[in-house]
């Protein structure tokens, strides 16, 4: 029997995400595990989004094809390589409520990134390396656990101030091969079972349909009232996982 609240919430969630990777709405493409989380196990939200996310980043690739820098990738790779191999060598020990808390706090980090300043102190300054590679690993570690490596990577590239289109295009290129690189662990964790692969397939229609939505959209409508209501529904969203997490793990050393 289908569950309404589960079609739902998973449809909204891929949506989101479409929409994302389209340039629409920045980095709110991140809330989408956090939103599946609501109706289904973390590793298993991660598992089903790979191959949807997989389908998105071959559209914005084809999308922004010819702008990309290339630098700034070639500085974060090296990290989010490492962060991946992380991501796999803790995916055993972690625990659901532990995901679950960490995605929470990414998703507070990245609603906090975008409310204070610290950005606006960044702007201009050159790029360092060793701090990319930093971000870069954070990035992939996160995206390997829960596919919420936006914030980590927005907090290095956003201030480099770089043209909207090559922005969104060293974005694509950027997620399109750490997703690709997580195809292989994802298979020998058994992430990409028959199940999740049959909800891959009847939802990646639904983020492609968002992410050609997005790309009508994105020059078309003033989106900052939607960018309010949206931030305060993350913030709402972070501080309950947060708190399932938290409550989890009490649980479960008490």
């Amino acid at each position: 029997m289908i569950d309404p609240v589960f079609v739902t919430i998973a449809v909204i969630a891929v949506l989101v995400v479409g929409l994302s990777k389209a340039g629409l709405l920045g980095g709110l493409g991140v809330v989408g595990v956090p939103l599946l989380t609501l109706v289904m196990a973390p590793r298993e939200a991660a598992g089903m989004m790979l191959p949807v996310l997989l389908c998105m980043d071959a559209v914005a690739i084809w999308m922004y094809r010819k702008e990309c820098d290339w630098s700034l990738i070639r500085i974060m790779l090296p990290g989010a390589a490492v962060g991946t191999l992380l991501g796999w060598a803790f995916w055993a020990v972690v625990s659901d409520s532990a995901v679950l808390l960490m995605v929470g706090v990414v998703t507070l980090l990245f609603v906090l990134d975008a409310i204070l300043p610290l950005r606006k102190k960044l702007e201009g300054l050159p790029p360092s390396k060793p701090w990319g590679v930093f971000w870069g690993g954070i990035a992939g570690f996160t995206s390997f656990i829960s596919h919420t490596g936006g914030p980590p990577f927005q907090i290095y590239t956003l201030p480099r101030r770089l043209p909207p289109a090559v922005y969104a295009g060293t974005t694509a290129f950027f997620f399109a091969i750490v997703n690709t690189a997580k195809l292989v662990p994802y298979y020998f964790l058994g992430q990409l079972n028959a199940q999740n692969l049959t909800l891959s397939a009847a939802l990646a229609p639904v983020g492609l349909i968002g992410v050609c939505i997005g790309v009508y959209l994105v020059r078309r409508i003033d989106a900052k009232l939607f960018y309010r209501i949206a931030y305060w529904l993350v913030f709402l969203l972070a501080l309950k996982l947060v708190w399932d997490g938290v409550t989890g793990l009490m649980a479960g050393h008490g």
